[in-house]
């Protein structure tokens, strides 16, 4: 187990995520198609960028990392948003398909390799 990915990927993803949904709003673009547009992009290339940073080539070996990913993302939603919004927090369905592309994005990075080509040696 990779500990310094563990956590170190979860908060990444966290952070990256956040940052760009307050650009959003700094420019005005909270509550719109396009912001759900641009963070549901941003947390597919950062989950990817996880995922292959693993450098596994197995699915089920990413799992773990995702889901341990996943979880930081709550409890960091608990920790800065519960102050402010209570448990209502959670009442968001847009937050929990967000937890779920933070488990199911990685997943699918080793498919995003490319793949070297074998040469038939001559005799």
């Amino acid at each position: 187990m990779k500990y310094g990915a563990l956590i170190g990927w979860g908060v990444v993803i966290y952070a990256v995520v956040t940052l760009s949904g307050s650009a959003l709003m700094l420019y005005g673009f909270s509550g719109t198609p396009v912001a759900s547009v641009v963070q549901t992009l941003v947390l597919v290339i950062t989950g990817t960028l996880a995922g292959r940073a693993l450098r596994f080539n197995l699915w089920g070996d990413i799992l773990p990392y995702s889901l341990c990913w996943a979880l930081i993302a709550i409890l960091f939603d608990g920790l800065f948003n519960m102050p402010f919004l209570g448990w209502d927090t959670y009442a968001d369905w847009k937050l929990w398909v967000g937890y779920g592309l933070i488990i199911m994005v990685p997943l699918l990075a080793p498919y995003t390799r490319i793949r070297g080509t074998v040469r038939a040696q001559e005799y």
